[in-house]
């Protein structure tokens, strides 16, 4: 759950040399995917189902192994502005920002998605989050929060992340959400993102995939067959994408 009662955090500069292409595969020529150890409490089950959907899993802050792997997975458990704090602290939101800028890819989950927006409002408090994506992390229009529980989700056209899991139900356990989507900037060579709704009081966002960035606010990894095949067409992805 992402309740807070933390002090808001500052972002931090992500700016670095795009990152050179790199080898697909480890030593089992699987791809490799690194699961970013920053403190959160769903990592060991996010590796267990990354290594269920084919991949070679490195449990990870270290620099080398963020930034070398094929593929990159930003859990989160916890509040908006402590998730920042604890990212700074292993220099998490500058590694996040080198690989998006270096089309490496990487994905956010739960909170991990959350961060990825400019800023998320918790109990009064602002905190300052990566800034990828404008909008706002504000607690769910609903009676009853937390969202605990199966939901299901509407997916848009294309979407590489749904392929055949499109009318199934994912595991949301969250209290705040992105409720709007403000990106309008659109460039001739730039795929739009594509955005996954879902609803609990209203609508929000249950994931994005937006180039080399993707997230789901609902944990893939606790979400069974579903699940599953998602994190599946994911590591896939990195093959294609390598």
């Amino acid at each position: 759950m992402d309740a807070n009662n933390s002090a808001p955090t500052e972002t931090v500069e992500t700016a670095g040399a795009p990152l050179p292409p790199q080898p697909a595969g480890g030593a089992s020529g699987k791809p490799t995917v690194t699961v970013l150890d920053y403190g959160s409490g769903n990592v060991r089950s996010a590796v267990r189902a990354l290594e269920r959907a084919g991949a070679e899993v490195t449990l990870s802050s270290k620099a080398d192994d963020v930034l070398d792997a094929d593929g990159l997975v930003v859990p989160g458990v916890g509040a908006f502005a402590t998730v920042m704090q604890e990212l700074k602290a292993v220099d998490g939101v500058r590694l996040i920002g080198r690989r998006v800028a270096g089309n490496r890819p990487v994905l956010a989950i739960c909170v991990g998605l959350q961060i990825l927006f400019e800023e998320g409002v918790e109990h009064g408090n602002r905190g300052k989050g990566m800034g990828e994506w404008p909008g706002t992390v504000e607690r769910l229009a609903a009676d009853v929060v937390p969202h605990m529980g199966w939901n299901t989700v509407e997916v848009p056209a294309g979407s590489m992340l749904f392929e055949g899991v499109e009318q199934d139900r994912f595991y949301f356990v969250h209290s705040y959400g992105v409720q709007k989507w403000e990106f309008d900037v659109v460039q001739p060579l730039m795929k739009a993102p594509l955005v996954t709704w879902s609803e609990h009081g209203g609508p929000f966002i249950a994931a994005v995939e937006n180039g080399p960035l993707c997230a789901t606010q609902f944990h893939p990894e606790k979400s069974g067959d579903a699940g599953a095949r998602l994190l599946r067409n994911w590591v896939n992805s990195l093959r294609k994408a390598a």
